[in-house]
């Protein structure tokens, strides 16, 4: 976190937008860390830096990474795995899985995946390829998504600034919380499509 605290002193808002763009296609950099990062230097020197431009410019840094992929794949289909860049990110195993979990749950699953870091690029990615969504649709799931995530990462940063200690506490609480949504969010999806099987037998 104090490297890129440092690098983001340095370059401010544009060092903030680019980091979070690269995390989007997949480079091993936390994405909440990068967002924790950018609020403390808003709250560390704010006179400089205004922690409300901060979070337009982390949205902007989130949606743009995130889209990115979306494009790759609409553009280039399955062709895409022939870039061995691009096979680290997305392997024929999780090619096969993603499309399952798109075949079971629709596109609820671009909802959750902003949530689940390790699958995030490989399912905006098949989202494309597959086609099962617009654009339009797939940035405003998107944004609905990320209005819940980025701002509180963002904000804890700025609150926390001076207090790293606690800051880092607030932290894995926060992700231990995000874990926490995802299976209350599995659990009422699971509960609908039971739901939903058992009703016609009825």
């Amino acid at each position: 976190m104090d490297l890129l605290v440092n690098f983001f002193t340095d370059y401010g808002y544009w060092a903030v937008l680019f980091v979070l763009i690269i995390c989007g296609f997949g480079v091993p950099i936390p994405e909440d860390i990068t967002l924790v990062s950018g609020g403390i230097i808003a709250g560390l020197y704010p006179e400089n830096v205004n922690v409300h431009i901060m979070l337009v410019v982390s949205m902007l840094g989130v949606l743009i990474g995130d889209s990115t992929m979306y494009w790759l794949g609409r553009i280039y289909g399955v062709k895409i795995l022939r870039f061995r860049p691009m096979r680290r990110i997305l392997t024929l195993q999780r090619l096969r899985m993603v499309r399952d979990k798109f075949e079971r749950y629709g596109n609820r699953v671009l909802f959750v995946a902003r949530f689940l870091p390790g699958l995030r690029a490989p399912i905006y990615m098949v989202s494309g390829i597959t086609r099962r969504v617009s654009f339009v649709r797939f940035l405003f799931l998107d944004f609905c998504a990320a209005i819940i995530s980025v701002p509180i990462w963002v904000y804890l940063g700025e609150h926390g600034a001076n207090n790293r200690e606690w800051l880092a506490e607030q932290i894995k609480t926060g992700q231990s919380g995000i874990y926490v949504f995802i299976g209350l969010i599995a659990l009422f999806v699971g509960w609908k499509i039971y739901k939903a099987r058992k009703s016609p037998k009825e």
